[in-house]
């Protein structure tokens, strides 16, 4: 198998030693007629390669049912690299141990190229064969040297030979949306940054015709059997893993009724428009960077280091799936990727928000104004790295970054939006690693960053959305500076650096800053513009959750610039302790190295590499999961059941089938959330004396913020059932249909459930705005206890506004983050230890906000009731006439269930009524065949918690 068309070969190689000068597609298919003929390997225009196939590891022999099974431990399967004549030159000058060769020697130079050959384990079945006469069953890993387009200065990549090794272009993306198999920036760094220098371990004592001898392993291979799986294979050419679970063939009418939304039909599938694959989404450091251009760059350029099982040979970061033969991922990268967080730019239900305050709530104002702010967290690094370039190529300009750019791609290279393909890669990757790793926190790392071209356009936004508050406050709504390009921050002490300076060119650092609460309270602060008629006429709090903590028995007391009034509380924790968990489910801590690389000491000998100062990683106690969950198992069951329509893998990127599919491990995490850390509910005082049934039911919230937090439409309810003795509900408060909306005995909606006609075309009483006030006694059936926030718009007569904390609503309710004018409803539950109003005026203050935090974070109509004073829980008394019961009827029992919801149906309604185009009709699709059925979600509520049945006495 040598190249039999040479002419062909030397055509093509001046385009295969330049990957740069290509669109990526375009230069896999120069490389694909390259290795397909086998270019690479004629020896008569210089190429050279190894003297044989060789090992990259041992090979051990085990006896298992009565059977030899070999398993390989090599970095690679064997090998046989095939160097390109320049490539060749430099590793005998420089790699030869002679005086002569420099210390450090000179790049290698552009064009020069690697082609490494796999073949099955072990290699002493192929070593004495002539390796032009054998067919790289593996593959081949590649390295083109082209200094001019990455800090690493490498395309890097996989390329499987012949029609069913799995390999294909990269662009357009597979149904799968993996990763990328070739590119810059590529995770083989993961590895090769422990290279001492060029990230190549190469050595001329491989080649044909060079002294010496290659490395030598142990290898029991006296046996033939069948050859053990290859890890590096199963990254590049993973399973075609789709969906993780089945959604509904057919749109379920219940939900679709229930909804009563019919303007919007559910779209068939094949008009749902899909986001942007994320096999596109790959960004990384330039050549001579990192620069302020480099600031943000995409989770690809993490995974390779702190995703579990990159090497395929250790699997650090792991702990074994007590319900299955696999691993559990708990990396930084395994358990933040299928977060809410690392889903945040795909998110379906944010898009069609979106789209309503674009086209219904306020189409008057200017586009980019709505947009930019909310893609400021949502796309965060799309949005942050535009203004940065933009800032710089203008000169002092910061232009709106718009929902167009998110679904900018570079695939064809003549589509409109390649232009910006890069900040839409960014923008899609969600809430991503560089976000928070590069947060400058606290005064002095404030101070050094303001002014710096990578925070050019963040005094704008802070003087736009936060105009009078100072300090931390200043950087509300996801407002923070960040630091240099060349540094990322990192909760532990004496990193190794070599590694990542190697690859990104970016020195890790420790800071203290990144384990406080106020890296998750600058995004959980949103302070946002009330608009009226397009135009700004107020700010107001849409989101208080970092405060709502601050003010509670859980803070701290403390912030990066030290203490705050009121001193830590009782039960003082950071918010990473429980989103991004150190224990176990069973309380165990977590130890792990944070890392996955080639060490020195644990893998197996290879030359040219990096000392163990610099490459070997201890075991660090505090390893953190990047968890980062709440309650939300709708977002998380989308995702599982429409990857396609989301564009993402479902397998994870490096442990590939080793592992618990990531959103299943998401899913999980979040419901024990629900059942262990969110509430109590228990029954007490029960009593059926004088005709009437009477309970109190309360609820504890272990919660470090109010129940539910988050954005204002999440809610919580209270399904309180009185039973007969074979537990037929006789009674019941919180009763629910298909789509989650809550009925009485009679399944009619109650008030407040829909706000829209059944058309779309009127809202219903907008100015009565009707809906369940707070009880502390519940009677009927058709009342029910509902935890949530109910905000209203500016008033509808475009009359004078007053609008803010303790002023009486005059507009409708609205689902609008842009329309908050008045808070009609806020009746969350508390959390444990929460200040009074003149003590978390002292702590606003401090955190250089106004009395308008400290007011907004309080409770809003909840009346007299007491446990709105010092919070902690809310109890209400259940009082039935039994003469209300079915006649004849016994009961028995009773039982209280509070359920989560984090899109209601008067929010879904609400999306469907209030926009057309992409997103909603993506929304409506996703929604109408969600199937959850038989799930802890079912019926659209998910289940948290219960005080089981009660007996009556």
């Amino acid at each position: 198998m040598i190249p039999t068309d040479p002419a062909l070969c030397e055509s093509l190689t001046a385009a295969v030693r330049n990957p740069s000068a290509l669109p990526l597609d375009q230069y896999q298919a120069k490389l694909n007629q390259f290795f397909g003929n086998y270019c690479h390997r004629n020896e008569a225009a210089g190429w050279r390669r190894d003297k044989h196939v060789r090992d990259a590891g041992p090979f051990v022999a085990s006896l298992a049912a009565g059977a030899w099974k070999g398993t390989g431990f090599g970095t690679h399967a064997p090998v046989v690299i095939w160097y390109s004549p320049d490539m060749a030159e430099w590793l005998v000058k420089n790699r030869s141990g002679e005086g002569g060769a420099s210390n450090p020697p000179p790049p290698v130079p552009d064009g020069a190229i690697m082609v490494k050959e796999m073949f099955p384990y072990p290699a002493a079945a192929c070593a004495d064969v002539d390796p032009v006469k054998l067919f790289p069953t593996s593959g081949a890993a590649i390295m083109v040297r082209d200094s001019t387009a990455s800090h690493d200065g490498w395309y890097w990549g996989w390329y499987g030979f012949g029609p069913k090794s799995g390999w294909a272009p990269d662009w357009p993306p597979g149904p799968a949306n993996n990763l990328p198999v070739q590119g810059f920036g590529q995770y083989c760094m993961n590895c090769h940054a422990s290279a001492k220098d060029n990230l190549t371990f190469a050595s001329p004592r491989n080649i044909q015709g060079e002294p010496g001898r290659p490395l030598v392993y142990l290898s029991q291979s006296w046996f033939m059997a069948p050859p053990p799986e290859d890890h590096h294979h199963d990254v590049a050419v993973p399973d075609e893993v789709g969906p993780l679970e089945q959604p509904l063939r057919q749109a379920d009418p219940a939900v679709d009724q229930a909804l009563r939304a019919y303007l919007l039909k559910t779209p068939p599938r094949d008009t749902v428009v899909n986001m942007p694959s994320a096999t596109y989404d790959n960004t990384w450091v330039g050549a001579g960077g990192p620069h302020a251009s480099d600031e943000f760059v995409t989770s690809t350029q993490c995974l390779g280091c702190h995703d579990a099982g990159s090497t395929g040979l250790q699997f650090d970061m792991t702990m074994p799936n007590p319900h299955g033969a696999n691993l559990i991922n708990l990396s930084p990268y395994g358990t933040w990727r299928t977060s809410p967080m690392g889903l945040a730019g795909r998110d379906p239900f944010f898009f069609a928000q979106l789209a309503s305050e674009m086209q219904s709530f306020h189409p008057a104002a200017k586009p980019g104004l709505v947009e930019d702010t909310c893609l400021g967290c949502h796309g965060i690094q799309g949005q942050r790295q535009f203004h940065i370039d933009m800032f710089s190529q203008t000169g002092g300009e910061c232009p709106d970054f718009t929902r167009e750019m998110v679904n900018a791609v570079p695939w064809p290279d003549d589509n409109p939006t390649a232009p910006h393909a890069q900040y839409g890669m960014l923008a899609r990757d969600g809430i991503s690693c560089a976000a928070c790793h590069r947060m400058a926190l606290g005064e002095a790392a404030t101070k050094a960053a303001a002014g710096t071209p990578e925070n050019a356009c963040i005094a704008e936004r802070q003087a736009f959305l936060n105009p009078h508050n100072t300090g931390f406050a200043r950087t509300f709504t996801g407002s923070f500076l960040v630091g240099p390009p060349d540094k990322l921050i990192g909760p532990f002490e004496m990193p190794k650096v070599k590694p990542m300076e190697n690859a990104l060119g970016i020195t890790p650092v420790h800071d203290v800053a990144i384990t406080s609460s106020e890296v998750c309270g600058s995004c959980h602060s949103v302070h946002l513009p009330v608009l009226q008629n397009g135009q700004p006429i107020t700010r107001i709090y849409e989101q208080t959750t970092y405060p709502e903590w601050a003010f509670s028995a859980y803070r701290t007391g403390t912030t990066p610039d030290g203490p705050l009034p009121q001193g830590p509380g009782s039960l003082a924790q950071t918010c990473q302790a429980c989103h991004m968990p150190s224990k176990t489910a069973d309380g165990r801590p977590m130890r792990s190295k944070i890392a996955s690389i080639q060490e020195f000491s644990n893998f197996p000998e290879a030359e040219n590499n990096l000392g163990p100062d610099d490459i070997d990683l201890p075991v660090r106690d505090g390893f953190a999961a990047h968890t980062l969950v709440g309650l939300n198992v709708f977002l998380t069951k989308i995702a599982q059941q429409f990857p396609d329509v989301l564009g993402i893998p479902t397998q994870d990127p490096m442990l590939t089938s080793r592992g618990l599919d990531p959103l299943l491990r998401t899913e999980q995490a979040m419901l024990d959330m629900a059942g262990n850390q969110t509430a109590d509910v228990a029954v007490s005082g029960v009593s059926t004396a004088g005709g009437r049934l009477q309970a109190t039911v309360t609820v504890n919230n272990k919660a470090g913020h109010k129940l539910p937090s988050g954005v204002g439409f999440r809610r919580v309810f209270l399904e309180f059932q009185v039973l007969d003795q074979n537990g037929t509900t006789l009674w019941a408060s919180g009763r629910t249909d298909a789509s989650g909306a809550l009925v009485d005995q009679t399944n009619t909606p109650l008030d407040g459930e829909y706000w829209w006609t059944d058309d779309c075309t009127a809202r219903i009483q907008p100015e009565a705005r009707l809906h369940q006030p707070h009880f502390q006694r519940i009677t009927r059936q058709d009342q029910t206890q509902i935890y949530q926030e109910l905000v209203s718009t500016p008033p509808l007569d475009n009359s004078a506004p007053v609008c803010g904390p303790g002023t009486d609503p005059k507009g409708m309710l609205t689902t609008s983050f842009l329309s908050i004018c008045n808070t009609v409803k806020d009746n969350r539950i508390l959390p444990h230890g929460y200040l009074p109003l003149p003590e978390r005026t002292q702590i606003a203050t401090a955190l250089g906000a106004t009395e308008d935090l400290a007011k907004e974070a309080g409770a809003t109509a909840v009346d007299d009731d007491p446990d709105y004073i010092s919070g902690g829980g809310d109890s209400l008394v259940y009082d039935v006439a039994l003469a209300d019961l079915p006649a004849g009827s016994h009961p028995a029992a009773v039982q209280a269930t509070l359920f989560y919801q984090a899109a209601p149906p008067f929010y879904l309604q609400d999306r469907f009524c209030t926009a057309k185009g992409d997103d909603t009709e993506r929304l409506k699709y996703l929604v109408d065949h969600l199937n959850l059925d038989g799930s802890a979600a079912d019926d659209w509520k998910l289940k948290l918690i219960s005080s089981g049945v009660v007996a009556l006495p």
